[in-house]
């Protein structure tokens, strides 16, 4: 029996619940660690300090092998790619001073700075980043993400094992001048080389550590910061790279990366005084929020979704009708009004409106009245064979936080009174859910989050691609992939957006995912920490950071 089975109206009363995590991945289990005064001069070995809160437990600090937002956001700190991000998230020269690009789009030549270096002080040479893509695509790898760089040349061969590595094409032409060949135009190609499956490797740490690279006390890196220490469940401590190229525009020393497990608990932190930043807020407290510490809330707009996995591998969600019904049982006006509240927007679709070069669609029943919807989910449930003498069961997993539970009780109860669906959800801890989610034999729907690598809707729509390492749920659509590749090799941006929008059709069409709804960057930053600006990717580097108190 569904939780929600003795609530007459469990939307009477409600409070709203606490932020969600906004990382395309969640959060985890964590704990609090003893930490100096935010922002203070504490010793002369830590300097000016930040303290950051990050959500969820890192899954490694592996630049080629992350695939979540909490070690994402340290990988920024610890290694520049060719190009980066100003704090409006705005694409510049990184690693890379200049470059060039043939004008049939399928060329580009960088040329490194010369006063580039490692945090060793070697200095940082084009084959360090040619050989930082190989590794990205070389199977052994693993790297869920090598399929981002399939538009270079021979990439997706060598990731399907068809080509050998060394034959991906980039290449150093000089120490400083990396060529890269793509196989098709990307107009997003420069904005992607800031993810971090595209950043350079120290080829002499790697060659005599393996997999151990990675480390506090071996990691070297070309970024404003060097990884110091990393105490699980607790923190990571990053300090200032004395070899950074742009070191006089770096004042804080010390980066503390705090690791907390759930939102609440982080508000508290935050009002003891012991963060600067956090990455979320609870929702249940944003009316005080707003009263009492306004001039430190920022909301803005943020390129992700929020949505709902369906196992296709598993029946009867290999029906169409099951996925539909259950899709068109959503009231999601609801979820963003009274469950989230903080400036959502309905998802009906599942790339972001305001994404760059973007045609929006949106699932043909959306503007439906919501009765005509629940009588068409409730015919389409009882064709595929479910109904009150055979109610359709199912469990909703979750990764542990209170704003996801909140969420996944609500749509429960939807299913519950609308479809007669008994729908128990269930809560794992972060890392433990990732495992689950590769086990298509252990589970059956699952809350996940995908936050946009670039901003273009490719970003989004690649990852449904058939194969692509990201593409968990089973679904394969032989129309898509041949619009999502037609769109790559399209050069017109705007014959290119057409074909990403028919795309997305046939996706929606399909209902392979549900799509709840497209997420808004909500955090706390103290009034001392100066140079914080919200921008749509929600990328806040701390060298773009400044702490000044009392004027200073």
């Amino acid at each position: 029996m569904s939780p929600l089975s003795r609530q007459a109206n469990p939307f009477t009363g409600w409070v709203a619940p606490a932020v969600l995590a906004l990382t395309a991945l969640g959060l985890a289990a964590c704990g609090p660690a003893e930490t100096p005064e935010p922002g203070a001069r504490t010793t002369a070995d830590e300097g000016v300090v930040f303290h950051r809160g990050n959500g969820a437990e890192p899954d490694t600090l592996d630049p080629h092998r992350s695939e979540e937002t909490a070690a994402a956001a340290i990988l920024r700190d610890l290694y520049e790619g060719l190009t980066t991000e100003t704090a409006d998230s705005t694409v510049v020269p990184g690693m890379a001073e200049s470059w060039e690009i043939s004008d049939d789009g399928l060329v580009y030549t960088f040329r490194l700075r010369e006063n580039a270096r490692w945090s060793n002080g070697d200095p940082v040479v084009a084959e360090d980043f040619a050989a930082g893509m190989r590794r990205s695509v070389d199977p052994a790898t693993a790297s869920t993400y090598a399929q981002m760089l399939w538009p270079i040349r021979n990439a997706r061969a060598i990731t399907e094992g068809r080509m050998a590595v060394d034959e991906l094409a980039v290449s150093a032409l000089e120490e400083r001048v990396l060529r890269i060949e793509l196989e098709k135009p990307a107009p997003y190609f420069l904005g992607m080389l800031t993810h971090s499956v595209t950043y350079p490797v120290h080829r002499p740490t790697l060659a005599e550590h393996g997999p151990r690279f990675a480390r506090a006390g071996i990691k070297v890196s070309n970024g404003a910061y060097q990884l110091d220490e990393w105490v699980v469940q607790s923190h990571v401590r990053l300090r200032r790279n004395p070899y950074y190229h742009d070191l006089d525009n770096v004042q804080i020393d010390t980066v503390y990366f705090h690791n907390t497990e759930d939102v609440n608990s982080e508000f508290n932190r935050f009002r003891a005084g012991e963060l600067d930043f956090t990455i979320q807020i609870p929702n249940t407290q944003i009316d005080s929020i707003r009263r009492n510490l306004a001039d430190a809330l920022h909301v803005a707009p943020y390129l992700g979704t929020y949505y709902f996995s369906i196992n296709l591998s598993r029946p009867p969600f290999d029906d169409v009708r099951v996925r539909q019904a259950l899709n068109m049982a959503i009231d999601r006006d609801i979820i963003v009004e009274r469950v989230t509240g903080v400036g959502e927007r309905a998802a009906y679709a599942f790339v972001p409106d305001g994404t760059a070069n973007h045609v929006p669609v949106q699932f043909e029943w959306a503007d439906w009245p919501v009765e005509r919807r629940h009588t068409e989910a409730r015919r389409l449930l009882a064709e595929a064979g479910y109904g009150p003498d055979n109610p359709l069961t199912l469990e909703l997993l979750f990764n542990t936080s209170e704003n996801h539970r909140r969420i996944a009780v609500a749509v429960a109860s939807m299913w519950e009174q609308v479809l007669g669906v008994n729908a128990s959800p269930l809560n794992q801890e972060w890392k433990v859910m990732l495992q689950t989610r590769r086990d298509l034999s252990a589970w059956q729907v699952m809350r996940f989050g995908w936050i946009g690598d670039y901003n273009d809707p490719f970003t989004f729509l690649e990852i449904l691609q058939t194969g692509h390492g990201q593409n968990t749920v089973g679904w394969s659509n032989e129309a898509f992939d041949e619009l999502a590749i037609e769109a790559q090799l399209e050069r017109d941006l705007d014959a290119r957006a057409a074909l990403m929008a028919e795309a997305e059709r046939v996706m929606l069409a399909d209902h392979p995912l549900i799509p709840l709804y497209f997420y808004t960057s909500k955090r706390l930053v103290r009034p001392h920490v100066k140079g914080f600006q919200a921008n749509i990717m929600d990328r806040h580097y701390s060298r773009h950071f400044r702490i000044e108190r009392d004027g200073r």
